[in-house]
């Protein structure tokens, strides 16, 4: 079975500055959806709404027809990785995969470089090997979409592609939202692309149109 999670009617207002006008976009399950734009564009904040971090003018965010108001409040919907570590650094990695029901074995197996550090904190990793964490937690956990805001940042290029890789095996259970400035990783991984430039968002019918948009020389 499909299912979709949609966010319409997304109108955001910061500084008497309109950012998002009449947003709508639809994820699917089995699809990965690139959301690409320049800096300052928006994509953060429309995740933040999508995801309920953020109060806008106006809003529906629907799950298979479903209004949910507050997304985050139902993990087993909806998963979102932030820019930032959202790990708290104090909790040992014993603790987080228990907490996201996951074996740690598995993730050793992707990841050697974190065998036996099962029982150290989470403060103890690099900031390349935190990323590499958060990312398997939201995309390997139970929630039918994840959304995830710059998960290449921090990574080393081996890292980028495996991680790529992980979205593609993890697009066969749910629908994965994905935005990064490595606009080219987006492309390639992606089943749908949506452009936001200047407020609105628009579906990416032909690759070629992100070139005659300005938005990237390909």
């Amino acid at each position: 079975m499909i299912h979709k999670m949609e966010a319409d009617s997304i109108v955001l207002e910061l500084r008497r500055k309109k950012l998002l006008s009449d947003i709508y976009l639809c994820c699917e399950t089995g699809k990965v959806s690139g959301l690409l734009g320049r800096n300052g564009s928006g994509k953060t904040c429309l995740m933040n709404v999508i995801y309920g971090n953020m109060n806008p003018n106006s809003k529906s965010v629907r799950f298979d027809g479903e209004v949910v108001p507050i997304p985050f409040s139902r993990p087993d919907l909806l998963l979102y990785l932030p820019q930032f570590n959202f790990v708290p650094k104090e909790f040992l990695l014993k603790k987080v995969f228990s907490h996201f029901d996951l074996e740690y074995s598995d993730f050793e197996v992707l990841f050697p470089e974190f065998k036996l550090k099962y029982r150290e904190t989470v403060g103890s990793l690099s900031g390349g090997q935190r990323r590499l964490l958060e990312i398997y937690l939201v995309l390997m956990s139970e929630s039918k979409f994840a959304m995830l805001d710059e998960p290449f940042s921090l990574l080393s290029p081996i890292f980028i592609e495996v991680v790529k890789e992980l979205i593609l095996q993890q697009k066969v259970k749910k629908g994965i939202l994905v935005t990064d400035h490595m606009y080219r990783h987006i492309i390639a991984i992606s089943d749908d692309i949506y452009l936001l430039a200047e407020g609105q968002i628009r579906k990416i019918k032909d690759i070629r149109q992100l070139e005659t948009l300005g938005y990237a020389r390909l």
